[in-house]
């Protein structure tokens, strides 16, 4: 592995995973990211558990939640002689006899997720003097994920900047081919690094009454009043876009359900204090399907709430 110079984290995390199932020959090799109760595979070198990337599991289920909290070793040739690795509900559901794990940590500190293995039979008592080159690899990952998840926040900025003409002239939001194109590019950082992010959806109940009533000019003044609250209410690296008419919508990103959920109630406070009558739906991006079936569901969502106000 001297010669191998990583071009990115997922190139670094494959090679990783490769050498390692060919050093040790565990049936399943796996980089994962824990989000919250979720444990998400992000890369796998499967050789018979049928784990692909994108699956989701639960994360106080594994061996690898006891491992990061030091209460189980890094390293069990027999993990059913550990008492929380033979009892961990993981353990109940599919064969495991042996265990490698090693924490993936953020530039704060916190974790990331792991790098880890499984396979159905127990090992060498040998397995143990690998641990150093298993920390290695480990912090290895974890630096160039640390480098990566810095220059991203480079490359969110430069993305909104060069998507700036894609803007709507009424509001200087956004519009909807802007939208789609953030949208795409924020989909393929959730999907390498297992990112949370919220989708919300907003339909403006009263524009075509205040169009008929009072005029366009009162509409496109009501259009801009939603846009600027809309702005207000989000951080700086959050999508706000208008994707026509009376149609808003938010993309949230590295957003989890909690921090969504607080987000939606001040979102609702602010339009409440405004006298602006809004239908709003609101989506997680699940790690098992996309933010584009995020979308559909919050836009769903949002029309079940129009019907409800209208009634």
């Amino acid at each position: 592995m001297e010669d191998i110079i990583f071009k990115n984290f997922e190139e670094a995390g494959q090679t990783v995973l490769k050498f390692l199932s060919q050093k040790f020959g565990f049936n399943l090799w796996m980089i994962t990211r824990t989000e919250g109760d979720n444990w998400i595979v992000l890369q796998s070198e499967d050789k018979g558990y049928n784990v692909t990337p994108g699956q989701v599991f639960s994360w106080a289920d594994s061996f690898c939640s006891h491992m990061v909290l030091g209460k189980a070793p890094k390293i069990a040739p027999h993990s059913e002689e550990i008492p929380l690795y033979l009892n961990a509900p993981i353990a109940k559901k599919i064969n495991i006899k042996a265990y490698i794990g090693q924490p993936l940590m953020k530039e704060d500190g916190t974790l990331f997720g792991t790098l880890c293995a499984i396979d159905p039979n127990p090992q060498s008592e040998a397995l143990l003097l690998e641990e150093e080159l298993i920390n290695l690899l480990g912090q290895i990952l974890s630096y160039i994920l640390q480098v990566e998840l810095r220059e991203n926040e480079q490359k969110r900025q430069k993305e909104l900047f060069e998507a700036e003409a894609l803007s709507d002239s009424l509001t200087g939001l956004f519009n909807r081919r802007g939208w789609d194109q953030l949208l795409t590019l924020e989909e393929a950082r959730c999907k390498r690094y297992g990112h949370p992010a919220a989708i919300f959806i907003f339909d403006l109940n009263d524009l075509k009454t205040v169009n008929d009533q009072l005029g366009h000019f009162n509409g496109d003044e009501l259009i801009k009043n939603t846009a600027s609250l809309l702005k207000k209410c989000v951080r700086n690296n959050d999508i706000v876009a208008r994707l026509g008419g009376d149609e808003f919508a938010i993309l949230s990103i590295e957003n989890t359900k909690e921090g969504a959920e607080l987000l939606l109630d001040r979102i609702q406070e602010i339009f409440k204090n405004a006298n602006i009558s809004v239908a709003i739906g609101f989506a997680i991006r699940n790690p098992s399907y996309s933010l584009l079936e995020a979308v559909q569901e919050a836009d769903e969502k949002m029309f079940a709430n129009k019907r409800k106000i209208k009634n």
